[in-house]
């Protein structure tokens, strides 16, 4: 129990510490959780993923997603080394999480329909480790729950509060807690992953497509003040209001010879 209470009081002290954030677009950030413990709990979310849902044993698939999901991790800094699988499930989804993992669900193949339309998901999904929306929603948790049952919660066996903290990292469905993003989150992961995909060499116009897929293919959408994500049409006027600079740094990554090809 002392030692408990120790450590809790280390990660409260350093949290202060790293309170004062921005986001990579400028936006003003609460995070109290230092990136270490925000690695651990992807890296065990990820490993419990892999336990629970059948990988895809696809190689091509695998291969595939993998290529695009690595065009997109080399450009960052830092981590370049991320693991990348493809899980059987037919929904059109796909999460990153902190500590370097991807995963994509074989039903985003079929709505995903080119390499760029994957890699404006993946773009997205990335987007929201960088910004760090996981730690940030996991840090108003902790501000305004007790912050000893948040750690506690981050190690043992599964239990419902593990869970919650696996859907606050943005799993979602995967881990059966719907805790979607806001649509701040949404909307700034959405900017963010137009620029990483257009660095890689990726068409950044292929976005658009990529929403109208996602349109086609969701159906009837209810309205966006009942949502807590932005309309697939909101979400393409944001995309197409920032395309012009985004079309340039994909003009530069094609010249400097970014050119990905991956192929399923």
């Amino acid at each position: 129990m002392k030692l408990f209470f120790s450590k809790s009081a280390l990660v409260f002290s350093t949290a202060l510490l790293v309170a004062c954030s921005t986001s990579p677009l400028g936006r003003h950030q609460l995070i109290l959780l230092p990136d270490s413990q925000m690695d651990q709990m992807g890296i065990s979310a990820y490993q419990q993923l892999k336990t629970d849902q059948k990988i895809s044993a696809v190689g091509t698939d695998n291969n595939y997603v993998r290529c695009v999901a690595n065009a997109i991790t080399k450009t960052l800094n830092g981590n370049s080394s991320w693991e990348v699988n493809v899980f059987i499930d037919p929904s059109a989804n796909a999460f990153a999480l902190p500590g370097g993992k991807i995963g994509v669900n074989s039903g985003l193949l079929d709505v995903a329909q080119t390499p760029d339309q994957l890699a404006a998901v993946l773009g997205h999904e990335i987007g929201h480790v960088m910004a760090k929306h996981g730690n940030e929603r996991m840090s108003i948790q902790y501000a305004t729950q007790s912050g000893m049952q948040i750690i506690q919660a981050i190690s043992g066996e599964p239990t419902p509060e593990k869970q919650q903290l696996f859907g606050l990292l943005g799993l979602g469905s995967q881990v059966g807690i719907a805790l979607p993003f806001s649509r701040k989150h949404e909307s700034e992961a959405d900017l963010i992953g137009l620029q990483l995909m257009a660095k890689a060499g990726f068409d950044p116009r292929q976005s658009v497509d990529l929403w109208e897929n996602m349109a086609k293919a969701g159906g009837g959408r209810q309205p966006q003040f009942l949502s807590t994500h932005p309309s697939n049409s909101t979400r393409i006027e944001n995309l197409n209001s920032n395309m012009a600079e985004a079309n340039k740094i994909y003009q530069k990554a094609k010249a400097s010879g970014h050119n990905p090809q991956c192929r399923r």
